[in-house]
């Protein structure tokens, strides 16, 4: 089973709607929930081992809600922005709570804060919004790296048989997903130029023509 764009069907065409209430818009919107409740379980309770499950939890709905959404033709047009959004405030609210409990360095989080403000940055500058770009493989690839990584960097930190090797195997994907991360960015950050500039450059053509 393939599982970057899992429940495609062969000769289907990928058609957003308008629809807001969707069975992979409610997933993202538990993925949203989750955060929360990850950072009361690291921070007010030190319950590691329910806040690993919390990301697994998490993670899953990041794969799951893609393949209903190409499956049963619930892709839309809400779930195209949100899902994305979902992945990013998530991966950065884990990263800031595990600095705050010691877990990971600074550094860490920097890595994944500075693309991101670069694209947000540009993302406002030339659209005062969203730039509403495909998410490329590189993304995906990426995204479900570090979703893999980080529950097992939080049972690395737990006083459990084998968490040496968790240690390994976590940073061995969060560094991979770091790489994609910074590649990502980089095709992101062109792809916002040049579609900004052909924007600019059509609006500039159409009250060129109408004075």
């Amino acid at each position: 089973m393939k599982f970057i764009g899992a429940g495609a069907r062969p000769g289907q065409a990928q058609i957003h709607h308008d629809r807001i209430f969707t069975v992979p818009n409610v997933l993202t919107v538990v993925r949203f929930l989750g955060v929360p409740l990850f950072v009361w379980l690291v921070l007010g309770v030190q319950e590691y081992g329910y806040a690993a499950l919390v990301l697994a939890v998490m993670g899953s709905t990041d794969w799951v809600d893609g393949y209903v959404a190409r499956r049963f033709n619930q892709m839309s047009n809400l779930g195209r922005v949100m899902d994305p959004i979902a992945d990013r405030l998530s991966l950065i609210a884990v990263a800031v709570t595990l600095v705050i409990a010691g877990v990971v360095e600074w550094w860490y989080l920097a890595a994944l804060l500075i693309p991101d403000a670069v694209l947000l940055a540009l993302s406002l500058f030339y659209f005062r919004g969203h730039p509403d770009l495909p998410v490329s493989r590189i993304g995906k690839i990426r995204t479900a790296l570090l979703l893999v990584g980080t529950p097992l960097l939080v049972v690395s930190a737990l006083p459990v048989p084998g968490a040496d090797v968790y240690l390994v195997a976590a940073w061995i994907f969060l560094g991979l997903g770091l790489v994609g991360h910074w590649i990502a960015a980089y095709n992101y950050v062109w792809a916002i130029v040049r579609k900004g500039k052909m924007i600019k450059g059509s609006k500039f053509d159409v009250d060129g023509g109408t004075r």
